[in-house]
């Protein structure tokens, strides 16, 4: 989404076009973001104020990807959680119970404070013998001021304290991709990734079989790709050069 559609609240340039066109030819499509804070209604009104109209089923966040993660290995478990909205209601909806007593899972998200005593708790709980989950890996989010702590920086502080890596859900792991095509009832076959970032979406698109195009109207510039081992299958400006191929 970020990157790829949207930048600070602002559509980048065909993106109109794009799921436009994407709409007007019948082609399945989801919006992905590591972003477990909002649900997608959420994310769909956000898109909307900057005027690309999304049904909110067509988003797919961490946090759904997270709750169908957990409901395959866990079903009608328990969790502890840090997170906002997006997280919980993912859980909820899964049947999950949200407690902090005796918890098969600790799952960290995004959250706009991260409290200490929340913080402490999950510690103590990783410790006490309950599994560490985490939404995604990036260590920070943007915001008007600067860089603010996220999931990746708030996990690496469990990990520190308990000695207890997390499973990450959210990219660069595939299983982000292969939960949305599970979504779709897509085959990796005829399922292409746009993406903005050659570490998160990019390498999470390849590994899970997808053709692989990057945007360069997000994290990663043309000059950073040669520092990578792997390349996406085309690098274009924006997705306003991918509309004719739709």
């Amino acid at each position: 989404m970020d990157g790829v559609l949207v930048h600070e609240g602002a559509a980048l340039r065909g993106a109109v076009e794009f799921l436009a066109r994407l709409r007007e030819q019948g082609r399945r499509f989801l919006v992905l973001t590591n972003n477990s804070i909002f649900t997608p209604r959420d994310l769909a009104a956000r898109l909307v104020r900057a005027g690309l109209h999304v049904p909110e089923e067509a988003i797919w966040t961490s946090a759904l990807a997270t709750a169908q993660f957990l409901d395959d290995q866990a079903p009608g478990g328990s969790a502890y959680v840090i997170g906002e909205a997006g997280l919980t209601t993912a859980l909820h909806e899964i049947g999950y119970v949200l407690t902090d007593t005796d918890p098969d899972y600790v799952v960290l998200g995004e959250t706009r404070t991260y409290s200490f005593e929340a913080i402490t708790r999950a510690i103590r709980l990783v410790e006490a013998g309950s599994r560490f989950i985490a939404t995604n890996p990036d260590p920070t989010g943007p915001s008007a001021e600067g860089p603010l702590p996220a999931c990746g920086a708030v996990a690496a502080l469990i990990t520190k304290a308990t000695g207890a890596e997390p499973y990450v859900v959210g990219k660069p792991n595939p299983m982000m991709f292969r939960s949305a095509m599970n979504t779709l009832g897509a085959h990796s076959e005829t399922t292409a990734m746009i993406g903005d970032r050659m570490d998160t979406d990019v390498v999470a698109g390849m590994e899970a079989g997808l053709r692989t195009y990057l945007v360069l109207t997000g994290s990663t510039r043309r000059e950073d790709i040669a520092r990578f081992p792997y390349r996406p299958s085309a690098v274009v400006e924006s997705v306003a050069d991918l509309v004719e191929l739709v």
